[in-house]
């Protein structure tokens, strides 16, 4: 039978939109939903960054760990608008302590029971040892000792941290590296469904029937394989659109974040260890703020919308008060986020122990199913590569071809962001340098398609404010699934963090008509 689609993915999430992009670079019909807006969910509520996980190592996460290392410099050089390489200085103190149900923890109590759940300089120079060189590190600089009495990073920090450990990751913008996987893949032909709710799927001969529902209209689509990237809903869509039991599932946990005026004058970012055992970071945030996060808390009600709770704010202010010589406190938080991570539920006793790991289940009962669960924004596109080679027994054998290829607008080199900033001033005067800044840290080259042959900034169009101007406005509505103000402020960008509620309004209004 001729199917509408090879592959039909539910779920726009990295994940899913991962895949969909994969699948349609590699020549096959793909078709995906959300039911909501891209990154809409998880993908757009991450900490930000590109990394292995060092504190995964305390768990022996060393495949997992090895995964997202090899991968931190492929995507840094397929995406260096949206992502790019920064430091990370974690003090030292000998307060610092494990969680005591860590396999580390467990084994140091038991061979040096007098250090009762310390950790030893030693044992962390050893972990960035072995972070330094298990992914094969080529672009990002080594781990190196840092003096903090005598250098800037150690100005805002109390007077008992004198010697830190500063090492390499990369940070990304992970709503945006969702949306452009997804223009990469309707770029080579999928079929982009936002606001498309998956009201059910069933195998009928040796395909899928998917009936979605949009604005209360209802259509259905046939596909040969489908892929549940349900994300924190991918058992929900099991149980409940595709109405199957399962023994698999997902243990939610909810993370959450504060987003602070600015706690330091320098661009690298904090790396902290807490006596009870667990991490948090303090991150240069959009120029003028600060990102601190995140806790790890269960959440088994996805009805109810994830939220920062004054608890969980007030634990991230006093967590980073023990580092910082200004105290933060609930006064200085000018934003808050939280997002549910869909971790497979593997027995952990504790939801900071829960395996980051993801595991792809096939279901080969008929027409194929492949449920996605867990994962980690770093090793997304392994995730595709691998979701993919589960399927291609029934749905043919194809290349792998996304290593090293760019992300729309990230065609130029890592050390080369610098460079398309001046020269987009110079070619634009009107830009100021944050403007220009900003555009390229979201477009790369193509903020040039955006800004077209303006000679000044009233020939962009409406100015909303903050920089956001109408062309953009249009730009990210025509290319980039953009159909709320929220959309645009929150996802697309972080203009909500600048923009008055009058200039909201504007947009909102604008947006709705």
């Amino acid at each position: 039978m001729q199917t509408d689609f090879d592959i039909f993915i539910i779920g726009g999430g990295i994940n899913g939109c991962g895949v969909a992009r994969d699948a349609a670079g590699r020549g096959m019909k793909v078709g995906l939903a959300e039911m909501h807006d891209l990154a809409g969910a998880t993908s757009s509520a991450s900490t930000k960054l590109f990394h292995g996980g060092l504190r995964y190592l305390e768990f022996f996460e060393f495949g997992l760990v090895r995964k997202a290392l090899i991968e931190r410099e492929v995507l840094l050089k397929a995406m260096p608008h949206i992502s790019w390489p920064m430091r990370f200085v974690l003090p030292y103190h000998p307060d610092m302590r494990f969680e005591s149900e860590t396999p580390t923890s467990r084994l140091l109590s038991l061979v040096m029971p007098w250090m009762k759940g310390r950790r030893p300089a030693w044992l962390i120079r050893l972990g960035l040892f072995i972070y330094d060189n298990l992914g094969g590190r080529k672009i990002l600089p080594p781990t190196r000792v840092v003096d903090l009495t005598k250098r800037p990073v150690g100005a805002p920090l109390k007077g008992k941290f004198k010697t830190a450990y500063e090492y390499s990751d990369c940070w990304v913008e992970d709503s945006r590296l969702v949306v452009l996987n997804a223009r990469d893949a309707q770029d080579h032909g999928a079929q982009i469904m936002t606001r498309t709710k998956v009201v059910s799927a069933a195998r009928v001969d040796d395909h899928w029937e998917i009936v979605t529902e949009r604005d209360g209209q209802q259509l259905t689509f046939t596909a040969r394989g489908l892929v549940n990237a349900g994300g924190p809903w991918v058992e929900d869509v099991i149980r409940n659109a595709v109405r199957l039991n399962s023994t698999e599932g997902v243990r939610l946990v909810r993370g959450s974040h504060i987003v602070t005026k600015k706690l330091f004058d320098h661009d690298k970012a904090y790396f902290f260890q807490g006596e009870d055992g667990r991490i948090i970071f303090a991150i240069p945030y959009e120029t003028d703020f600060t990102l601190i996060g995140t806790t790890d808390a269960e959440h088994d009600d996805l009805s109810r919308k994830p939220t920062a709770t004054d608890a969980e704010q007030d634990y991230l202010c006093q967590f980073a008060s023990q580092y910082f010589e200004k105290p933060v406190t609930r006064d200085d938080i000018v934003w808050t986020y939280s997002g549910v991570r869909p971790l497979y539920d593997d027995g952990a006793k504790s939801a900071t122990a829960a395996t980051r790991d993801y595991v792809l289940s096939l279901d080969e009962n008929g027409a194929p199913l492949l449920n996605i669960f867990g994962g980690k924004i770093t090793t997304y596109r392994k995730l595709a590569e691998n979701a993919l080679k589960k399927l291609t027994p029934a749905l043919g054998d194809t290349q792998t071809w996304t290593a090293g290829v760019a992300l729309p607008g990230g065609n130029f080199a890592v050390a080369d962001r610098d460079r398309l900033v001046s020269q987009l001033q110079a070619d634009y005067p009107f830009l100021s340098p944050a403007w220009a800044l900003r555009l390229i840290k979201a477009y790369g080259t193509e903020a040039r398609d955006i800004l077209g042959d303006a000679k000044a900034a009233a020939d962009l169009g409406v100015d909303f404010g903050a920089t956001l101007t109408e062309k953009e406005v249009k730009w990210l509505a025509e290319k980039e699934y953009a159909q709320t103000a929220e959309d645009i402020l929150w996802r697309r960008s972080k203009l909500g963090l600048r923009m008055t509620p009058d200039q909201v309004a504007v947009l909102e209004n604008y947006m709705g008509g």
